[in-house]
């Protein structure tokens, strides 16, 4: 347990599961002599899993030491970040305020009526407006804050998200010659980086089209931390379409690999980020002998978005 914890959060993360480290076994990864361990980081908990709890940790204790009453932050409709900060103000008993883009749907989607019900206030930003937003990057930066409020950028992507990213690195106690995971707005890549070994490849599969801006926002949070790495890349062709878009082939393969292997995947992050891996070893990437690490982002709420496309 970490000492500098604010009480609350303890308590909180006390609560909290394991996260194992899982080897896949695929007759396809013997031919290429590859090894795949999944990290289990949506086990952690069933609502604040994988990287959600592992970015809000030391945002949630900074807030908690300022004595902040009220949590605002920005986000989609199906928003994993919004969707985690609402559940854990509820628990922590602080009030949480989301700016959500664009109109409210008349008809309320699973992931709104869960805000609904951890009585998060929702307010509809035009589009242009959320834009301006993502501007703001400390938590007392968006203009019209009152006193306790306190502001987290969209998914928590400010440099207190990535020493909780870290800990995902901590508990891999096996040597890995590469990383993949999924990414939203490039802080769990950022942290990851940061962490790492120097003579660990990182591949971040980017979850949206048009995300060549995630490059320079990785490289900004690294340097707020003096970390210079070039050990990584983002993948940008396995966005299905763009984000919460997915298509016929991505759904097949998220089946498949629940069916072989237990595992469930969503098809807004994770999915996309297994497809991306398999892939990336078809077409040779991945040289023979690799051991080769996906991190389980959690976001299974994701799979409801599916369920009401069909």
């Amino acid at each position: 347990m970490n000492r500098n914890l604010h009480p609350r959060l303890q308590a909180l993360e006390r609560q909290f599961a394991r996260s194992p480290l899982e080897q896949i076994f695929d007759p396809e990864f013997n031919s290429r002599q590859i090894e795949l361990w999944v990290k289990r980081d949506d086990l952690i908990h069933p609502v604040i899993s994988g990287n959600k709890w592992r970015k809000l940790k030391f945002i949630l204790n900074h807030a908690l030491f300022l004595q902040a009453n009220c949590l605002v932050s920005m986000g989609g409709v199906y928003s994993n970040h919004l969707h985690a900060l609402a559940f854990v103000g509820k628990e922590l008993g602080i009030k949480t305020i989301g700016l959500l883009r664009g109109e409210l749907p008349l008809q309320l989607n699973p992931t709104l009526l869960d805000l609904q019900e951890w009585e998060m206030e929702l307010r509809s930003v035009a589009r242009s407006d959320y834009r301006q937003l993502r501007n703001y990057k400390g938590h007392h930066s968006l203009p019209g804050l009152e006193p306790g409020q306190y502001w987290l950028p969209e998914g928590g992507a400010v440099d207190l998200a990535l020493p909780g990213i870290a800990e995902s690195i901590a508990e891999i106690t096996i040597g890995f010659d590469s990383l993949v995971l999924a990414c939203g707005t490039g802080a769990t890549l950022a942290g990851l980086i940061a962490h790492a070994p120097r003579s660990c490849q990182l591949i971040g599969v980017a979850a949206l089209k048009s995300a060549n801006f995630l490059i320079q926002d990785v490289r900004q949070l690294l340097a707020a931390h003096g970390v210079v790495r070039d050990n990584w890349q983002i993948a940008f062709e396995y966005h299905f379409g763009g984000f919460a878009k997915t298509k016929p082939v991505l759904l097949e393969f998220i089946r498949e690999f629940h069916n072989q292997h237990g595992i469930a995947l969503e098809p807004v992050y994770t999915g996309k980020a297994m497809f991306a891996f398999y892939d990336l070893l078809r077409r040779g990437y991945f040289k023979p002998g690799q051991r080769v690490i996906m991190l389980h982002t959690g976001g299974l709420q994701g799979n409801r978005l599916t369920d009401s496309q069909l």
